[in-house]
């Protein structure tokens, strides 16, 4: 089974346990699940091992956000346009500080602000960041668990090894790779350790290769 058809028939999975479980709980103007969850699924199944695929992000920023934009839209007077703007920035501004980075949470505020949830009731507003939002995150969540570890994959993810299998041979060390990355201009969608590793296995490769006579394949064995 290919990466994409094994992410594909995950989050077919994922979203329909979502939308039955919402179904059946949440009350919210008959809606049993909210469209961010389609780009939650995406990073959950296709890309696990991105910090923005944690279950932390995933549960946290939907939720989170989703209360953001509740709040905002039950500030007076304001026009629509930036409450929209803003029920995002705050969105953001909240998950950064809570280390739930999640793209669908911008979406998460963004769809609260505009169903504006308290015009139901105040009750109404306060729960639907839980019913439908955390719920539906949590089932998704919970889906990919198990689809990952059913499928032979690890999730949530594990960052590579403190301890390198093979040390670096080459001109970079440990602290030059984390101060090159504390350096870089915008944020990488990795973590540190994973990047470390992937330069480790990058020079056993080369390595491999140099020791390998011209012409001559490479087996299994070598």
């Amino acid at each position: 089974m290919t990466l994409s058809l094994r992410a594909a028939i995950g989050a077919l999975f994922g979203i329909a346990i979502a939308y039955l479980l919402g179904a059946t709980v949440s009350d919210f103007d008959g809606i049993a699940i909210v469209a961010p969850m389609g780009a939650s699924a995406v990073l959950a199944f296709a890309v696990p091992a991105s910090p923005l695929a944690t279950p932390r992000a995933i549960i946290l920023g939907n939720t989170l956000s989703a209360m953001v934009g509740v709040g905002v839209s039950l500030i007076p007077g304001v026009p629509l346009p930036f409450t929209c703007g803003l029920s995002v920035c705050l969105a953001i501004m909240a998950m950064s500080i809570t280390r739930s980075l999640h793209p669908p949470g911008g979406a998460s505020a963004l769809t609260a602000t505009l169903l504006h949830p308290a015009a139901h009731g105040l009750a109404m507003g306060l729960v639907f960041p839980f019913l439908p939002v955390a719920l539906n995150s949590i089932a998704l969540t919970g889906v990919a668990i198990l689809y990952h570890r059913a499928t032979g994959h690890r999730y949530p993810h594990v960052p590579g090894p403190l301890r390198l299998p093979v040390a670096l041979k080459g001109y970079f060390t440990r602290d030059d790779i984390h101060t090159a990355f504390r350096q870089m201009p915008d944020t990488l969608d990795v973590e540190e350790r994973d990047l470390e590793m992937l330069i480790n296995l990058a020079e056993q490769a080369a390595t491999a290769r140099q020791a390998t006579p011209a012409g001559k394949p490479m087996t299994k064995s070598q």
